[in-house]
């Protein structure tokens, strides 16, 4: 399943990071910021287990996560997103996946993987801000399943298409997307159209 995130302030945000005169340093910032907005959807569902606590001037109850959080940003781009998750759950931990892709064939190539020990029962949550063919995100996911027993998996990308989101809900149907825009299509490189870019290079200033 999947879920275009509507707001005006996403949409507002989404326009700055398009615009190809948005300089590295402002990408950033929306991006962070976008991440922030779609930290507070994604976690609507978790579940919460309640403890006793004590005000300054009673007893009373509190709440905390069930489960882990696990962030899994898919390097490089899905670092950007990294703070602004870790702003609403400074408590969240943090896993890496490092994909490239093949420029001929356009699979993805795993070249690093590093996990936190909580993975086994957490919820976990693939950071990409773009999601095209869906090919990364599937295999990230295959390593995941493999390796690991989360709780769950979730995706959160800023700019999707169709094509991605429908490999990834028939490779892996448990697991659920969320995006801030669904886009019109993929181009002969395979890049989103209109999408935003190289998001790795517009986050880093590279080229």
């Amino acid at each position: 399943m999947h879920k275009e995130i509507n707001h005006p302030l996403i949409k507002v945000k989404l326009s700055r990071m398009r615009n190809k005169n948005t300089d590295s340093r402002d990408f950033r910032s929306n991006l962070i910021e976008l991440s922030q907005f779609m930290a507070f959807e994604v976690m609507k569902n978790i579940k919460l287990k309640s403890f006793k606590i004590e005000t300054p001037v009673s007893k009373t109850v509190g709440y905390k996560f069930a489960n882990n959080v696990v962030l899994v940003p898919i390097l490089r781009a899905g670092l950007g997103m990294v703070d602004g998750f870790k702003n609403m759950i400074p408590q969240a931990s943090i896993g890496f996946i490092g994909l490239y892709r093949n420029e001929k064939t356009f699979k993805p190539v795993e070249y690093y993987c590093k996990m936190p020990e909580c993975m086994n029962g957490s919820n976990v949550f693939i950071l990409d801000p773009m999601l095209a063919t869906g090919n990364s995100i599937v295999k990230a996911i295959d390593i995941i399943k493999k390796r690991y027993k989360p709780k769950n998996i979730s995706v959160v990308c800023i700019v999707s298409v169709m094509t991605g989101i429908k490999l990834i809900e028939k490779k892996h149907p448990d697991v659920f997307i969320y995006t801030c825009s669904i886009d019109e299509k993929l181009n002969k490189k395979k890049y989103i159209i209109p999408g935003l870019g190289d998001a790795g290079d517009r986050i880093f200033g590279t080229k």
